[in-house]
Order: structure tokens, then C-alpha cells, then sequence
């Protein structure tokens, strides 16, 4: 695939390419906190990585095809699922890590500005659902190990199951302004887990 023609953000790059697309995803992602999508500028983000804004500009394109390598970034970089050797022990560690995630005064403006901008840019909304699709492959295993050891009915949904957990603690950050402490990613985690053993999460 030709650089020139590769969809914004699909091209895996190597040596001073990935310097300089870590530079770049860091500026896009410090704009989005600070300002939000509507003011995320290619030109005021290339100034801020100390680039060229013809890079920026030949490579990313557009605002979407910075934030689509963003959430791409995020999502490579997140951590692993856990192995806790219980279900609650797995959604608990799941509740948590979004928790942290949204309590980090910068990735929870980022998240924040990503929903909100995903309600009306058709590209947003398509990368923000890859990098949801992609977190959920990488924790749908947890479930499947929850059924194989009985914990849970055959057919559970692993993202349905995983969706429960995460969606209060995003509501609390999106609509009610709640803190999303330990206590919060607990009673998230356990709920799921809750509703899972009791069959409402099976396809």
C-alpha cells in the first residue's frame, strides 16, 4: 500500500517515521484535552510536534485521520487483559482500568471530547467504535474462560458482559459529573458479573 494513498492512520511506521508520528499523536491528543474536536487544528498540532504541517498534512489529512491513528495508538498501547482466575477478579481489574483511564486528567478530557465529537463526525464515530471493538477483543477472552470453568452459561456474550461494566463509569463522566472511584469500578464489576451469572448476558 502506497503511503500517499493508505487510508489516514493505517500505515505501521518505523525509525524517525514512528518519532515523528509519536510527536504528533502526543500533540493531537494534548489539543483534544485542552480544546476539544472543533478546535483540533493539523497546522497548530504540527507546530506543537515540531514538524513540517505537509507531513501532517500528506499523512493524517484530516482531524478524523488524526484522531483514527490516536484512538489506534490507544489502543495498541493499552494494557493487556488480566488473569485473575475468576471472573470477578477480571471484571474488577477491567472496571479499574477504565476507571484509571477515566480519571487521568488528560485521557479523560480526551475520551470526553471523542464521544461528544463521535455524535456528529461520521469518522470519529467509525474509529472510535474500532478502538472499543479492539479493547473488547482483547478482553472477551476473560469471559470465555469464566464459562469454561462454569462460572458462567454457555453463550455468554463476552461483549455484552464487558460493555456493563465499562458503561456506568462512562456515565458518570459523560452525564452525571459522579467520581469514578474504587467504589464505583466495584460496584460496576460486581453487577455485571451479577446479571452475567444469572444468564441475561447469553446471545
Amino acid at each position: 500500500m502506497n503511503q500517499d494513498t493508505a487510508t489516514p492512520g493505517s500505515v505501521r511506521p518505523g525509525g524517525r517515521t514512528a518519532r515523528v508520528r509519536e510527536s504528533v499523536l502526543r500533540a493531537a491528543g494534548d489539543l483534544l484535552a485542552e480544546r476539544g474536536f472543533a478546535h483540533l487544528d493539523p497546522a497548530e498540532v504540527a507546530t506543537r510536534a515540531g514538524v513540517g504541517k505537509t507531513t501532517v498534512y500528506r499523512r493524517w489529512r484530516t482531524p478524523a485521520g488524526l484522531v483514527a491513528d490516536l484512538l489506534t495508538e490507544m489502543a495498541e498501547t493499552s494494557l493487556p487483559h488480566a488473569d485473575t482466575g475468576s471472573l470477578r477478579g477480571d471484571l474488577l481489574a477491567n472496571a479499574r482500568l477504565v476507571a484509571h483511564t477515566l480519571n487521568d486528567p488528560r485521557q479523560g478530557r480526551v475520551f470526553a471530547s471523542l464521544v461528544a465529537a463521535a455524535t456528529c463526525d461520521p469518522a470519529t464515530a467509525a474509529a472510535l467504535r474500532h478502538f472499543y471493538d479492539a479493547r473488547l477483543a482483547e478482553w472477551s477472552p476473560c469471559i470465555d474462560a469464566a464459562v469454561a470453568r462454569g462460572e458462567l452459561p454457555p453463550e455468554t456474550d463476552p461483549r455484552a458482559v464487558l460493555s456493563a461494566v465499562s458503561a456506568p463509569l462512562y456515565y458518570r463522566l459523560l452525564n452525571t459529573g459522579d467520581p469514578i472511584g474504587d467504589d464505583a469500578a466495584t460496584t460496576a464489576a460486581e453487577a455485571a458479573a451479577l446479571a452475567a451469572r444469572a444468564g441475561l448476558f447469553t446471545r
